[in-house]
This record gives structure tokens, sequence and C-alpha cells, in this order.
């Protein structure tokens, strides 16, 4: 392996029309499963998609995002109480999880196979691309995929042999100073803030954002546009009510 392999990794969002062979795609999902997960209960599933029918279903929950016709595979990552919990009543043993924390377990469970599964693929040479639209349509994609109670799409990967790596730009990342706190959580200053994300704001591609939405700075885009407060809050009450609606209520007292 390559010495600072995890240092030039980037996000692939073209591919080549070459197939993924189920035995590589299960030998990945094999070593992904290896991860650690909440007290050895697996609390995860995931979906693999390769007809196309299928992806054209997929592609308007992902707001018509290209990668998920153009991949020969998409993945959803799910957190899945499901499996479990069957488990559990074949088993004469009365299951308690159909509340928010255990959400949260399954949750983190899907998301460190995710992880876990996008660097083996990378390793083999594989290019993959999170899509951050799971949460967003949840219900939507349940309905496609047919997820049961308990069962809820956290992550989207999609998988192929990189078209053309080179093309493909580095991931953006702040300091990685700006991210370490040492004993208790450092605070910051409007000078230090400004510091931190002086490199961000100063690319190419940032100030083509700005200057094509027309806004006064880069942070103006996030909280603006790209991920304003109104969509966050419809998005939440959408995601709510999901969670309740597959076994997953949130307290009330």
């Amino acid at each position: 392996m390559e010495k600072d392999f995890f240092l030039h990794r980037k996000t692939i969002r073209r591919y080549t029309s070459a197939d993924i062979s189920d035995k590589l795609l299960y030998s990945l999902i094999e070593k992904a499963v290896q991860a650690p997960t909440l007290g050895g209960m697996q609390l995860y599933s995931v979906v693999v998609t390769r007809d196309a029918a299928m992806k054209q279903r997929l592609a308007p929950c992902h707001f018509g995002q290209p990668m998920v016709t153009q991949a020969p595979v998409v993945l959803t990552f799910c957190a899945d109480f499901h499996r479990f919990e069957q488990w559990c009543l074949a088993s004469g043993a009365e299951p308690g999880y159909g509340n928010f924390q255990s959400f949260i377990g399954a949750m983190l469970d899907a998301t460190i196979l995710a992880q876990q599964f996008v660097t083996a693929a990378e390793m083999e040479g594989l290019g993959c691309c999170y899509l951050g639209t799971t949460t967003y349509n949840a219900p939507e994609i349940a309905r496609v995929l047919g997820l049961p109670d308990k069962v809820v799409p956290i992550l989207t990967v999609t998988l192929g042999y990189p078209l053309d790596p080179a093309s493909e730009p580095k991931a953006e990342r702040i300091p990685t100073s700006a991210i370490v706190h040492h004993e208790q959580y450092a605070g910051c200053t409007a000078a230090s803030i400004k510091e931190i994300y002086a490199e961000k704001e100063a690319l190419e591609v940032n100030k083509k954002y700005v200057a094509e939405n027309a806004k006064p700075s880069l942070a103006h885009v996030f909280t603006d546009i790209r991920y304003n407060r109104a969509n966050n809050e419809y998005f939440s009450r959408v995601l709510r009510d999901f969670l309740e609606a597959q076994g997953y209520p949130f307290p009330t007292e």
C-alpha cells in the first residue's frame, strides 16, 4: 500500500463501464463487517443495487445526482434492528429496541460499516462517493428498497472503477490542528476562525460559488443556499416522522 494512501485519497464521482464481480464485492463486504459493532450485534444491512431500472427509481431520491445511474453498483447502508429483534422473538426473548437510543446505536453501526467498506474498496483501486442525501429522503428510499420496520437508510455509496481520477479534485480540509483539542475543548476568536477557513475560502472553486450565488462570503453560500435553515428544518421533520413510523419513537417525557 502506498505510504501516504490516506493523504491522497479522493472521492470518485465518474466511473468506467467495467463491472464489479460479485466475488470482489462480497469480499469487500466481508472485510467491512470485521469493523467494530455495538455489543457484537451487527445492527446493519446493506442493499446492493445493480439493476438499471432500480437505479432510475433511486435517482430522484438523491436529487438526480448522476453518480446513482452511472455507477455500476449503488450500496445503501441501513441501520437495522429488524433482524436482531426477530432473532430475539424467535428465541423467546422480549426485545426493547423501539426507541431513539437503539436507533443511534444502529446508525453508528451502519456508519462504521460503510466507512470500512469504502476504505477496503479504495485500497483495491475502486472509486467511491458518499451521497449525503440518504437521510433527506429516507421514506422514499425505504419504499423503493422495500425496507421493513426498524430498518432505516443511513448512507449511500456509489462504487466503480475510476474513469479519470486525475481530474477529480482533492478533498478540501481545514487544518488538522483546528479539530484537535487537548484535555478540554478550546475556544476560538473571530480572528482565529477566519484563519482556519482562509485556505478554504481562497480556493478558486469556492470563490466561484460565492460569485455565482452573489453572496458576500462562502459561509453565506452554506447558510443561505446549500444547507439553509428552511430545508434543514423541513427534512428534520420528514426524518423524525419516518423514524417514528419505522419503530423508533422519540421520548415524550
